[in-house]
């Protein structure tokens, strides 16, 4: 299909861009666009940290770390700034149009295609092959996010690694003496079983909302285990027939078996659902541990792996990991490295991804007593150890690929449940939008 690239601007403006930039620069200095002069190590600097998933259980850890790299680098300062999740990309984006960048960031592995393309980050591949702990850190995830980007080069080290799954209420299976589904048959009837709408309890709830495209796709292909997004003919997958056969089956339980709410819940309302006891079942992903930690007592919540396709494979999707990348525009690349290797230290990666309950990249973490004594990461190891698993990987690099998803079929999904329109003809527009972008993508990349 030729080299991947970014998404999420319109086509044109991206490929116009690129061509502007000429696809950036094979001879560009690992530095910043300050003078390039060593800075002294003496002299107190202040960096700006942006977090791309800022709130009151996520907050705190990042204020938390930033103390503890201060007392270690009295020299160095770092601001926080917090951004929340449903409006980080657009207020990076604007930054990055404005030429207003931070010094470093929190960064989706996602954005790294476009963010590279637009030439807003700092390659950080001299500092890592120099870093004495690189061969510590996920080197699969290393070189997806290498791959995923035009030039190849490494524009984000990955401190956390996710994976979509169910979370369950066990004490309410038991009550019920309802099996924890482990197939999709037994998926759905445990929807239907759990539903008691007397005493206003639903069996599931469906991210109808902002971002419900996400979690709708990951389900869809870990149904069908179907491993092509997109197909070297531009042939999408989305509109397979095993893709109409589950979202039938799937939007189907709207309001039988799921709240009527659940058209207009985005991310905070599902989650609220399950942990103040509305729904027995959720699907999202090992990450919404802390919040449903801190509703929940221990008995009242567990996670599943989702089930396997007919064929008896796990299929999850590829890239699912958030990094720290350095912006281009910093004065202080030295500095914006030292928090970096700070942060994707052993003890760093350990504080954040067990506050949290994701998934450390870092070697010297997955063998502390948290990691082996966690419920939810044994579920997620049991997927990504399977020697079955296949990793299907979007089209990152399509210049509008999130555009797509946040429009087209965000609003999809509602018009579905709403009735408007079928579920077949909902995923046909889906897959022509993304064959449509495919196609735009090799008139003017494809080699």
């Amino acid at each position: 299909m030729g080299k991947k690239l970014f998404h999420g601007m319109t086509t044109s403006f991206v490929l116009a861009s690129m061509l502007m930039a000429g696809c950036g620069n094979d001879d560009t200095e690992v530095q910043g666009s300050g003078s390039g002069e060593k800075a002294n190590p003496d002299e107190p600097v202040t960096i700006t940290f942006w977090d791309e998933n800022a709130g009151p259980q996520r907050t705190p850890i990042w204020e938390e770390l930033i103390s503890r790299f201060e007392a270690e680098n009295e020299n160095i300062d770092v601001e926080y700034v917090g951004l929340p999740k449903d409006s980080a990309k657009q207020k990076l984006d604007a930054a990055i149009a404005a030429d207003d960048m931070p010094d470093m960031g929190s960064v989706q592995t996602s954005w790294l295609p476009e963010f590279a393309a637009r030439e807003a980050l700092l390659p950080l591949d001299e500092q890592y092959d120099e870093w004495e702990d690189k061969d510590k850190i996920n080197k699969s995830a290393i070189d997806f996010n290498k791959e995923i980007v035009m030039d190849e080069k490494l524009y984000g080290i990955p401190y956390t690694q996710n994976i979509d799954i169910l979370w369950y209420r066990p004490d309410w299976f038991q009550e019920k003496n309802v099996k924890a589904p482990e197939t999709w048959d037994e998926f759905f009837a445990a929807a239907e079983s759990m539903t008691d709408k007397a005493n206003n309890r639903y069996g599931y709830t469906i991210r109808g909302g902002a971002g419900g495209s996400f979690q709708l796709q990951r389900m869809m292909y870990a149904y069908s285990g179907i491993e092509e997004y997109v197909d070297d003919k531009g042939k999408s997958t989305i509109n397979d027939p095993k893709h109409v056969e589950f979202l039938e089956k799937y939007f189907d339980m709207y309001q039988k078996f799921t709240p009527k709410s659940d058209i207009t819940n985005g991310y905070k309302e599902m989650i609220a659902g399950f942990d103040t006891g509305a729904v027995a079942m959720v699907q999202h992903n090992v990450g919404s541990y802390g919040e449903h930690s801190e509703a929940l007592e221990p008995g009242q919540f567990k996670a599943l792996a989702l089930p396997k396709s007919e064929d008896g494979k796990y299929v999850a999707e590829g890239g699912n990991t958030i990094g720290i990348s350095i912006f281009k525009s910093t004065e202080h690349p030295e500095a914006a490295w030292e928090f970096t290797k700070f942060l994707n230290s052993a003890e760093s990666q350990s504080y954040w991804n067990e506050q949290v309950g994701q998934i450390p990249t870092n070697a010297d973490v997955l063998e502390e007593e948290w990691v082996k004594n966690a419920e939810h990461i044994k579920v997620a190891f049991e997927v990504y150890e399977d020697p079955n698993l296949v990793l299907y990987k979007p089209p990152f690099y399509l210049p509008d690929y999130r555009s797509i998803l946040d429009n087209t079929v965000d609003s999809g999904v509602q018009n579905v449940m709403s009735g408007k329109i079928t579920v077949k003809e909902f995923l046909d527009e889906w897959a022509g939008a993304i064959e449509e972008s495919q196609k735009q993508y090799d008139e003017h990349f494809k080699k």
